[in-house]
């Protein structure tokens, strides 16, 4: 009986320790989870870290759902990798403030959630206007001359019943291919602009139109440095006009031509007209013909009581137009130069 006594001891322990693994084996893990910046700014640019350590379980990383819940505007998952059992989750504020919340699942865990907020990005580097949080890196600025120049080159083939209806003059049309660059290009979106052909263009990452602190309100229409109330106050606005354009959205490039780049302006002021301010769109290199000829795109605007027409001429075609006050040369009075988009800055 005394050998007897610690041996049952010993098994009763070892059973003990099974019941014991089988109930810690059945529980649920949980997470413990670190965030880098709870209160973010609002840039559109820099990520932050979310270190998710798993509790009395280990944590396939295959096997982690991240999914934003809250402000799926506001931000957007990079990145989850897995070092020394620890997951690592990346995500990237947009530029829309407010609040944001993280889920995670895995199975055997339960469910997790974590929550930042960020902040308005109100800096204005180049105190031209245009806040830093619509400017585009050089990545996105790529991407947006794409779009802009593809957009506006393909309504040149539109006949008058498949051209958008609100492309009336030049201003219109730089307009709609400005703001379409910056949507979220869906096949929906392609579908609603009636595209005829799939396109692969590289997305805008930073931000999609209107998903921006200023709303639908893309353009500036008044003068000054970017102020916090310029969002609520009028000085943003859908609509501007090709003076508006040239004056508050857009900023002086030089009067030589060889600085023009895809996606840039070409401003014109015809003092004998009623409406003087004209735009053209610098191409480049056409997204629809073979040749290598540098074009142009605008609207030229009603042409006495008819609705005028989208021309795409080559810009050597322009540098010899029959009227000398539209060729783009400095020595033309008329030429006020190249312009380039402020959110290329």
């Amino acid at each position: 009986m005394r050998k007897t006594k610690p041996l049952l001891i010993a098994a009763l322990s070892l059973v003990a320790a099974a019941v014991a693994l089988a109930s810690w084996n059945r529980s649920p893990g949980r997470f413990a989870i670190e965030i880098s910046d709870s209160s973010p700014a609002a840039d559109g640019r820099t990520p932050i870290s979310l270190r998710v350590t798993p509790q009395t379980r280990t944590l396939d990383v295959d096997t982690l759902k991240v999914r934003i819940v809250e402000g799926e505007k506001r931000a957007t998952i990079l990145s989850t990798k897995l070092e020394n059992g620890r997951a690592e989750i990346r995500v990237r504020p947009g530029v829309l403030p407010g609040r944001v919340v993280v889920e995670l699942n895995a199975p055997g865990f339960e469910s997790a959630r974590a929550d930042f907020t960020t902040t308005l990005l109100a800096s204005d580097a180049w105190d031209d206007g245009t806040p830093d949080f619509l400017r585009l890196g050089p990545d996105d600025g790529d991407a947006f001359r794409r779009w802009f120049t593809f957009l506006a080159e393909s309504q040149y083939y539109r006949s008058g019943v498949r051209l958008a209806k609100e492309i009336d003059d030049c201003a219109a049309l730089i307009r709609f291919a400005y703001r379409e660059s910056l949507r979220e290009h869906s096949a929906e979106w392609a579908n609603n602009v009636d595209l005829d052909e799939a396109v692969s263009f590289p997305q805008i990452r930073k931000y999609q139109y209107p998903y921006t602190p200023a709303g639908a309100a893309l353009f500036r229409i008044r003068d000054g440095r970017f102020q916090f109330q310029d969002l609520s106050n009028g000085t943003f606005a859908e609509f501007a006009d090709a003076h508006t354009l040239e004056r508050f959205n857009t900023h002086f490039i030089s009067r030589d031509i060889r600085s023009a780049r895809p996606g840039d302006l070409l401003f014109y002021r015809q003092r004998d007209q009623n409406l003087p301010f004209h735009a053209m769109i610098v191409v480049g290199r056409s997204h629809f013909e073979a040749d290598f000829e540098p074009r142009v795109v605008y609207h030229t605007g009603p042409i006495g009581d008819a609705g005028g027409e989208i021309r795409r001429p080559t810009m050597d075609a322009l540098l010899r137009h029959p009227e000398p006050q539209w060729r783009p040369v400095p020595a033309n009075n008329s030429f006020l130069g190249v312009y380039r988009w402020n959110i290329l800055r």
